[in-house]
């Protein structure tokens, strides 16, 4: 394949850098690369058409899958992740102490109803709480910042969920102290709560850690938000460079652990966390040395999960397996 040129979209993490600083270069492509600080703006790009390859959240990439042509196939690499019991913060005076009084309430949602955070936080209340989203009011907005509704992507809500937009220039953050909403749903913190401010908004779980790992010992998912996504045409065309797209991220990852085992023989030193090496121990016995996988086998239980959470919740018009969504040549992984 000589050099064919693409433009890639995603954040630059840590794990991330090295490709889009070119220091692990991607053979056959010469890349354009673009990221912002806010990673929804890449994700209007791509599905405006406007990038090859881009880091895409689960659920906009399954939307396009549910438009009449699909353009894009999906990559097994997973930029973002996280367990997401930390993402749900209630009202003081809403009386909710565990997740089954969560039933008849008034949820707050960030950017749209169905984010990546919100299916994963759905889909673990309906299967392990009982609590589904008919039994729930929504409302949609910015946590702390007033946000539009995204018009540039399908927005299906099934018949029997109650669903609205906050107020013009209301915040979800502002409507959970006041009252006027009962929880969030967030992949952004409360920014009066990180600052300590006494402001009647907690956490649903204030010992989020042991329940995540609790979740992940019993289940073995640790949640992805985003995976990487490839114009199917560029997939027909240039039938290696799904394969090229994988190893040059799979080796920047790889050398972002690597650094930091390398680092606990220093106790992390480079790193300006403290007790740092102590969490990253833990995490170690956990998750193992490779504790960012990628590949469909390692991941096949979690994005399978997901897949299924999106269509229970009316976000996907048929039950996606992870065969069909990914690029073929890369089931092996």
């Amino acid at each position: 394949m000589s050099d064919v040129t693409l433009k890639i979209g995603g954040y630059r993490y840590e794990h991330t850098r090295a490709v889009f600083d070119g220091e692990i270069p991607i053979a056959g492509v010469d890349p354009v690369f673009t990221t912002s600080a806010l990673i929804s703006d890449v994700f209007e790009q791509m599905a405006r058409g406007e990038l090859d390859v881009a880091e895409y959240g689960l659920t906009y990439f399954l939307r396009s899958w549910d438009t009449e042509a699909s353009p894009y196939l999906a990559l097994p690499i997973f930029p973002n992740r996280n367990f997401r019991h930390e993402a749900l913060f209630v009202s003081e005076r809403s009386g909710i102490r565990r997740p089954e009084d969560l039933a008849g309430r008034t949820i707050g949602e960030f950017a749209l109803w169905g984010s990546d955070p919100g299916v994963w936080m759905k889909g673990l209340l309906a299967d392990e709480y009982g609590v589904t989203p008919d039994q729930c009011r929504w409302m949609i907005g910015g946590t702390d910042h007033p946000v539009p509704a995204f018009d540039w992507i399908p927005q299906p809500v099934p018949e029997g969920v109650q669903v609205e937009h906050a107020p013009d220039g209301a915040t979800l953050a502002d409507l959970l102290e006041s009252g006027e909403i009962d929880a969030l749903l967030s992949v952004d913190v409360p920014q009066r709560l990180l600052d300590g401010s006494p402001t009647g908004i907690r956490r649903l779980w204030p010992d989020y850690p042991e329940v995540e790992r609790d979740y992940h010992a019993r289940t073995g998912i640790f949640p992805m938000m985003h995976v990487v996504a490839i114009r199917k045409e560029l997939v027909a065309e240039y039938p290696e460079l799904p394969r090229a797209l994988y190893d040059a991220y799979l080796a920047a990852k790889d050398a972002t652990e690597a650094w930091y085992l390398d680092q606990a023989s220093k106790q992390h030193m480079g790193v300006i966390t403290p007790w740092f090496s102590a969490h990253f121990a833990e995490n170690r016995r956990i998750f193992g040395d490779d504790w960012w996988p990628y590949g469909v086998e390692r991941n096949r239980k979690a994005v399978d999960t997901f897949l299924r959470y999106h269509h229970e919740q009316g976000l996907s018009r048929a039950l996606l397996t992870s065969e069909v969504i990914m690029v073929p040549s890369l089931l092996d992984t």
